[in-house]
């Protein structure tokens, strides 16, 4: 079979199936990616192949670069990351399943040969191959997420806890319903069942909850517990909290909880990734993301709590987007059983309801799937419009799908007169029934080949041997310390004025600043009677109007030791480490940035190192760093020496040690940024959409995506509605012209009958000896009435094929019109350009320029018998945009 032509917003999922011969046709199944808007339900039993057709709708998805959140009880989505595009048996052979390839009499060898060869032969059957897949591993990332283990990436739940970023009063009833699943989730967790109206457990977390949220305010498992214990509300209702839970029950809950943190087996959910919706449907260059949460490990109650916790998030989330009629986002369900029964009221449920009703104004479709289609809230399912049933074995399974989609198409406003229960009954393995209210007709077909490696389950020890191939292939970036809580003042020279530095976002977002630490105390080997050559023990004697900057210094010698035997590749052999300070020239200016055409006003701080000048005519900040630092980080004074003096001090050049020759460099520097200076902004320019000052790279790109697949989206939508009207047109005559066809064909059947009558009539006449003319001309009368009917519908018949021949044209260049947006859209990000906004020679204002010291650890070491001393800066390096220090 031949694959369609890759399209974005067009899912390949198989092909059209004739159930009465058993047979695929040749007529692929492309299902419109914003269908998936208004939710989509798939059941089907054990074997009916529902695991391989939605693999193959995420794989689409992924394709078409929407990020997704998969909910994966059992382990079955795993397999999206076994994807071997080489088709190699050595790819396949860690996969496999060893009991199959004894069962069949193979050695694991050639029962992985006889995979990749499957999997080669079945790809290619449905138009598929080694590029396809290649582009899923290019277009999104996969990550597999195991709260509470380290075999995946770690899930740090407390992140649930923090305070949406929501303004309560404006959103207090989406606040309050967030908090009751966050509360009874927790109750959950512990053992205790809580209705959320009667509960006094859940009431008073409930407050807990409110009461710090109102004020911004995030919480920890430490911070509730004893939050319980001293609740910051004094009444609940009319009574105290005294007397509406009593302090010794209280205890009681706290201790719960505290048993809970104690645990050592819980101390895995409180480490690795914040449940962050936005960082988990995004990595940090922006690349969509299928974030697969494997839960097949946990207890009922656990996946309870942490599905509620996820699903709370993301609701919260989706209120934060702009609406869009196109899908931005899915979250996947592979096993609703439990969470969404028809009588009871788990946590999860009412986030359920809430996506399945609201999410569809946000771009947010959600796939729910399930092999228990009985324990089904299928009232709540109303909202799906796309139905896949597969094989179903017990009546009663039957009879409860039938229901909910006829609910489901009676809530779209449509009836129907399809025998749901015939076409049911003659599924079979990977033939599924397509019922989408979106199009006219349901559709049987067959799904096509999945790209991943379907393996089945995988256990806990394969997820980690999985996910530690991939952490050994990326590597991770550096994190830096964030900013001190409080910052020194800083005193600079009178004539230089007092330092405004900017608190505003930066333009070109600077690394974290770095906790200034306190000075290490150094060790030395062996005493020393002399100090290094260009060194003392005291700083140099200066002016007292002369500004001077101690930069901080951010690791003790041990980390010298270790960064300078990573520099040198080589094991140090330490004989002496001293902590030294060495001249350098510091520069603080704020620059501002106007584009009032974009609405740009933005202001930013530059704190900028270089070497101080050897000469006096050397005042060039060419060659100068941009710190991650701010002013508050630095100190006026120098560090206090300890006992053995081994704090020492470089000399200062002539050229930077008057405040004369500070002001010099102070105009110099306020020239060079007013000539050099720039806030480069990415910009497309047809879309017309440019980087926010403030915006990150990453999520720059994200809304660019969104607002490309908005706009293709509405081209479309536009393009439709054109050619609709012309097929509306049509479609009236067609009616017409059918409905004349119909009288027609009467006319004929009733003009033929009338011949056949006159003829029979007159062969009597004839026969009795009856002649006449009138009866011969009535005949022939006769006889011409009957061509011009047959004529009549020749005519008819021809206009109808035309018109069917126009409709079809027309259907055909819209499709290849359609086709031609989707392409013009798919290459988006390649259209990016970057322009640059200067500052005004008033939008610069140096507010210091003083004599910087530099923390540096000197370091003597033997190296294969001759002593060597070297630097290795202490105070924060220059980093680049992943984070990481620069050589």
């Amino acid at each position: 079979m031949q694959a369609p032509p890759e399209q974005l917003g067009a899912f390949y999922l198989g092909a059209h199936y004739d159930l009465a011969k058993g047979e695929r046709l040749d007529a692929p199944i492309i299902y419109d990616a914003r269908d998936l808007t208004t939710h989509a339900v798939c059941v089907g039993m054990t074997g009916s192949g529902k695991t391989g057709l939605c693999i193959g709708l995420l794989e689409e998805a992924a394709l078409d670069r929407i990020p997704a959140l998969i909910i994966d009880p059992k382990g079955d989505l795993t397999n999206l990351l076994l994807q071997f595009p080489d088709m190699r048996p050595e790819d396949f052979q860690p996969w496999i399943n060893v009991d199959d390839a004894r069962r069949k009499g193979q050695t694991v060898e050639s029962y992985a040969q006889q995979i990749a060869e499957t999997w080669r032969n079945g790809l290619a059957d449905w138009g598929q191959g080694a590029e396809r897949i290649r582009l899923l591993q290019q277009t999104t990332e996969y990550t597999i997420y195991t709260p509470g283990s380290d075999a995946g990436v770690p899930i740090n739940v407390l992140g649930s806890l923090a305070a949406p970023k929501l303004d309560f009063d404006a959103n207090a009833e989406a606040m309050r319903e967030r908090i009751a699943g966050t509360t009874a989730a927790l109750l959950g967790l512990v053992g205790i069942d809580a209705d959320p109206v009667r509960s006094r457990e859940a009431i008073l977390l409930s407050n807990i909850f409110e009461h710090f949220w109102r004020r911004h305010q995030d919480l920890d498992l430490a911070q509730l517990i004893m939050s319980i214990q001293n609740p910051p509300v004094r009444k609940l209702g009319v009574f105290d909290v005294d007397t509406f839970f009593p302090e010794k029950d209280r205890f009681a809950l706290a201790m719960s909880f505290n048993n809970l943190m104690a645990s050592p087996s819980f101390q895995s959910w409180l480490t690795g990734e914040p449940l962050d919706v936005d960082r988990l449907y995004y990595t940090p260059e922006g690349k969509p993301r299928h974030a697969i949460f494997y839960l097949a490990h946990l207890s009922d109650s656990e996946r309870m709590f942490f599905v509620t916790l996820l699903l709370e998030a993301l609701v919260t989330w989706m209120r934060q987007q702009t609406g869009t009629t196109s899908l931005r986002a899915l979250l996947y369900f592979d096993e609703i059983f439990g969470f969404f029964p028809p009588v009871s009221e788990p946590p999860s449920k009412r986030p359920l309801l809430t996506l399945l009703k609201q999410a569809r104004a946000f771009g947010l479709g959600a796939v729910l799937v399930t092999q228990n289609p009985v324990d089904i809230d299928y009232k709540g399912l109303t909202n799906a419009g796309t139905w896949f049933i597969g094989k179903l074995q017990a009546e009663r399974d039957k009879e409860r799908v039938v229901a909910g989609l006829k609910g489901a198409i009676a809530d779209a406003g449509r009836t129907t007169q399809v025998d749901y229960d015939a076409l049911i009954n003659q599924l079979g393995s990977r033939v599924f029934l397509l019922n989408n209210v979106h199009e006219d007709e349901p559709v049987v077909f067959q799904t096509r080949w999945a790209l991943s490696y379907l393996r089945g389950p995988l256990t806990r020890p394969q997820v980690r041997q999985l996910n530690d191939s991939r952490r050994a292939a990326t590597p991770v970036p550096a994190v830096m310390a964030p900013p001190p809580a409080s910052a020194p003042s800083f005193g600079v020279s009178a004539s230089l004025g007092t330092p405004t530095p900017a608190e505003t976002a930066t333009v070109i977002p600077p690394p974290p600043p770095v906790t200034p630490s306190p000075v290490p105390e150094p060790v030395a080997a062996a005493p020393e009677t002399s100090l290094p050559a260009g060194f003392s023990a005291t700083p140099p004697m200066l002016e007292s109007n002369v500004a001077q900057a101690y930069l901080p210094v951010v690791f003790d010698q041990d980390e010298a030791v270790r960064r300078l035997a990573e520099r040198t590749g080589r094991t140090i052999d330490l004989q002496a480490a001293r902590l030294v300070y060495e001249p350098g020239l510091l520069g603080v200016a704020s620059v501002r940035y106007v584009d009032r055409r974009r609405d740009i006003d933005e202001q930013e701080e530059r704190v900028l190192l270089g070497e101080a000048p050897s000469t006096l005519g050397n005042r060039t900040w060419e060659e100068a760093e941009a710190l991650p630092l701010r002013v508050r980080d630095l100190s006026q004074t120098p560090p206090r020496s300890d006992k053995t003096g081994t704090v020492l001090f470089a000399d200062v050049p002539d050229s930077a040690n008057s405040e004369r020759e500070l002001r010099g460099l102070a105009n110099d520097l306020s020239d060079w940024l007013y000539y050099n200076a720039e806030m480069p902004i990415k910009v497309h320019a047809e879309l017309g959409i440019f980087q926010r000052p403030n915006e990150s790279e990453r999520n720059f790109l994200v809304r660019l995506q969104d607002e490309a697949r908005q706009r293709r989206d509405g081209e479309i939508d536009k393009l439709e509605e054109k050619y609709q009207k012309q097929i509306d047109r049509l479609t009236d005559r067609l009616k017409k012209f059918q409905l004349e066809m119909a009288s027609d064909e009467a006319e004929y059947e009733s003009r033929k009958q009338q011949e056949i009558l006159n003829i029979g009539e007159t062969v009597f006449n004839l026969f009795m000896g009856r002649r006449s003319s009138r009866v011969v001309s009535t005949a022939a009368s006769k006889r011409r009435m009957s061509v011009k009917a047959k004529v009549d519908i020749e005519r008819t018949q021809q206009e109808i094929a035309e018109i069917q021949a126009e409709i079809k044209e027309i259907e055909g260049e819209l499709a290849e019109v359609v086709e031609g947006i989707k392409k013009q859209w798919a290459d988006v990000l390649d259209d990016l350009g970057e322009e640059k906004v200067k500052p005004r020679r008033t939008d610069v204002n140096v507010s210091l320029v003083a004599l910087a010291w530099k923390p540096a650890w000197l370091i003597t070491y033997n190296e294969f018998g001759t002593q060597r001393t070297t630097t290795v800066a202490a105070y924060p390096q220059p980093v680049d945009a992943e984070g990481t220090e620069k050589d």
